[in-house]
């Protein structure tokens, strides 16, 4: 596949962006110039994020699935010139003061139907707020908004780092909130291993392992049949890229084989908890792991796709499930590298891990030191950054 150049001169960073019932409706997208002085190519942009976003509808009716955020005024301008001739809605987002000297090119993209956020608690001029579909108010800037000081437009809310912010902003009554809700100290359970709802992955996981044959593999879906069906959705999804439908695990295990098996058990593993402060995770896991298996495609075999994968999923396995990193791992049947990385911080897939986090602390200067430590060129990021991203909104 050929990368556009433009994803040579950007870097980009992202957080998903959740709705009143934690579900996952948005990406909120952050663009930073690679080098000071380029020159900005809007159209080339919006065109490598609208591919990358093409079979993804937004799962609300209100945000698209793209909220874009250009933190450099030249690219900012490229963008807006280039907006109406984007081949796909998406929410811009300009900051209150850059809004007023371009007051007639936002009006104008208003008129043509493009959704703009003004970002900034400040508020907007009077006379531009016809141009703005939306504030946006940072976590940290929220608790300026009082029901004796509301914003003039429906809100949304960035830049949470723990849960508590993001449920603070949807009850304060933000539309949505975007950010990363695991900042704060786990609250783990009293140690007992895997929960009962998960163990059946677990079992299937172990005699994958241990090569069993299909028949003593598909008992423990027959015994487990919310298993089997969960399974099965996640084989037919386009992010498994399969060309026809399995029906049947027996026909999954022929077609794909233990290891492609076990990544996907993985993801399974991930979303089986309870808890509710564990469902904006689970979808931040699928993304961890999407974008460790694209960062591997072109550089290992399919087994170390498989255990970067996994690397990615139950790196938050421990928050998800509130049970102690060291006592899960003693449970599922994982490679020696990927403990490496998850009880150790080391191994061969630690700097990769490391890319996706600094990705998702969203600065700049250290996402691009990360990408050098991997030996990640910045396009190879950036378009495998996109091709997670597509993939993860077919498991959402």
């Amino acid at each position: 596949m050929q990368i556009s150049p433009v994803l040579e001169q950007v870097v980009l960073a992202y957080s998903p962006v959740f709705d009143r019932k934690l579900g996952l409706v948005s990406t909120r997208l952050t663009v930073f110039p690679a080098s000071p002085g380029a020159a900005p190519d809007g159209a080339a942009l919006l065109e490598a994020l609208a591919d990358a976003f093409a079979d993804a509808p937004s799962q609300s009716t209100a945000l698209p699935a793209l909220w874009l955020n250009v933190a450099d005024e030249a690219w900012l301008d490229a963008v807006l010139d280039s907006a109406q001739q984007s081949p796909r809605p998406f929410l811009l987002e300009v900051p209150v003061f850059m809004a007023a000297p371009r007051e007639q090119r936002l009006l104008a993209l208003k008129s043509a139907g493009q959704a703009l956020a003004a970002g900034g608690v400040a508020g907007v001029e009077p006379r531009l707020q016809p141009a703005f579909r939306y504030a946006t108010v940072t976590a940290a800037e929220r608790g300026a908004v009082t029901p004796c000081s509301p914003l003039p437009l429906p809100w949304l809310c960035s830049g949470a780092r723990i849960a508590a912010d993001i449920d603070g902003a949807l009850e304060q009554g933000a539309l949505a909130a975007s950010g990363w809700p695991m900042d704060d100290d786990i609250a783990y359970a009293i140690p007992t291993g895997m929960p009962p709802e998960v163990k059946g992955i677990v079992e299937l996981m172990n005699r994958l392992e241990r090569e069993e044959p299909p028949d003593r593999l598909e008992a423990v879906l027959t015994a487990d049949p919310t298993l089997a069906f969960r399974l099965l959705r996640y084989l037919n999804s386009a992010a498994f890229g399969l060309r026809a439908e399995v029906t049947s695990f027996r026909h999954a295990l022929m077609m794909l084989g233990h290891q492609r098996l076990k990544r996907w058990l993985a993801l399974l593993l991930a979303s089986g908890s309870p808890n509710r402060e564990a469902r904006p995770l689970m979808p931040v896991a699928a993304r961890r792991g999407l974008l460790l298996d694209e960062l591997a495609r072109h550089a290992g075999d399919d087994t170390m796709r498989a255990e970067m994968f996994i690397v990615g999923v139950f790196s938050l396995l421990d928050r998800m499930l509130r049970q102690p990193m060291p006592v899960l791992m003693a449970s599922v049947p994982v490679h020696e590298r990927v403990q490496q990385t998850l009880l150790q911080g080391a191994g061969p897939y630690q700097q990769h891990l490391a890319l996706v986090i600094a990705i998702e602390q969203g600065a700049s200067a250290d996402i691009q030191a990360a990408a050098e430590a991997a030996m990640v060129s910045r396009s190879e990021l950036n378009q495998a950054l996109l091709r997670a991203l597509s993939l993860a909104r077919e498991l959402d």
